[in-house]
């Protein structure tokens, strides 16, 4: 395996068993070493991304987007991207409304304040927060620019010059190049 997408669904124990029916210590210790032991059979790292389908009134408050953000920061590194998903009702949860654009927002802003390098609004089109940008604060070049699904422009790629680091600044990306 190379890469992994993981989902942390929220960040207190007692959303995790309510909603899903497990804990969340276990979701964070596999989180922990997806991230820090897990190799590939080359011995590289796994690349890992987490993903947070913000539900409102039951995960989307600012105490826990600070604790979620802050343990990423500490855990796992500002380079782990996240991305903040809207919620759409569905299924059993027909009865709680869409994430509102603002929230996504909010979280955003919320992460790249706490430390965060790569963080990501989804399940809407807003370029803006699902663009990567470079994480030099003297440069914050944009550097793959998407609209919900759809990439715009790729300034990281080898065939663009890129290669992996910033085109303006020389940075280095994290990620897979």
């Amino acid at each position: 395996m190379d890469a992994a997408n993981i989902d942390l669904k929220g960040f207190t124990e007692d959303f995790y068993w309510k909603v899903t029916g497990t804990h969340l210590a276990d979701v964070l210790a596999t989180i922990d070493y997806a991230v820090n032991e897990a190799r590939t059979p080359e011995g590289e790292h796994v690349w890992v991304e987490l993903t947070t389908l913000l539900i409102p009134g039951l995960n989307d408050d600012d105490a826990q987007l600070h604790a979620e953000c802050t343990w990423i920061r500490e855990h796992l590194g500002p380079d782990v991207p996240l991305h903040f998903s809207a919620f759409h009702p569905s299924y059993r949860m027909m009865d709680v409304p869409p994430t509102p654009h603002e929230t996504l927002t909010r979280a955003r802003a919320i992460a790249l304040a706490e430390g965060l390098h790569y963080v990501y609004a989804g399940n809407v089109h807003d370029r803006e927060v699902d663009t990567t940008y470079c994480p030099n604060p003297q440069c914050h070049a944009k550097l793959i620019e998407r609209d919900w699904y759809r990439i715009i422009a790729d300034r990281l790629s080898a065939s663009s010059g890129g290669n992996g680091h910033c085109p303006q600044c020389g940075t280095a990306i994290a990620g897979r190049w």
